[in-house]
C-alpha cells in the first residue's frame, strides 16, 4: 500500500479516500496540518499539493522540517513550484492516479 499526503482545501480533497484500494490517502489543510501529518506518519510515500496559492510556503516548511522528505507532486494549470514534480492534470482524482503511476514506475 502506498500512502499519499494530499494537501488542499476540503472541496479539493473530498472523495479521494477510498478511490483506489492500493492508496492510503491522508489529507492536510494548510502548512501546520501538513507538517503535523508528516511528523506523525513517517510512512508517507509522496505529497500531492492541490492548493497552488500556498504551495511554495508548504513546500518550504516541509523541506525545512525534513530535508529527506518524500517526493512532492503538483498538478498542472498552477504556477510550477521549484522542488515539485509537475503532473499534466488538474483533476484531483486523476492526479492521485498519476502519483501512484509515478511511484510504481
Amino acid at each position: 500500500m502506498i500512502s499519499v499526503l494530499v494537501v488542499g482545501g476540503e472541496k479539493e480533497t473530498e472523495g479521494l479516500a477510498g478511490r483506489n484500494p492500493s492508496v492510503e490517502v491522508v489529507t492536510a489543510h494548510g502548512m501546520e496540518d501538513t507538517l503535523e501529518k508528516l511528523g506523525r506518519n513517517r510512512r508517507i510515500d509522496a505529497v500531492l499539493l492541490l492548493s497552488g496559492a500556498d504551495a511554495a510556503a508548504v513546500l518550504g516548511a516541509v523541506e525545512e522540517d525534513n530535508p529527506a522528505h518524500p517526493p512532492v507532486f503538483q498538478g498542472g494549470g498552477r504556477p510550477e513550484t521549484p522542488g515539485t514534480r509537475s503532473l499534466p492534470e488538474r483533476d484531483p482524482g486523476r492526479l492521485l492516479d498519476l502519483v501512484l503511476a509515478n511511484l510504481e514506475g
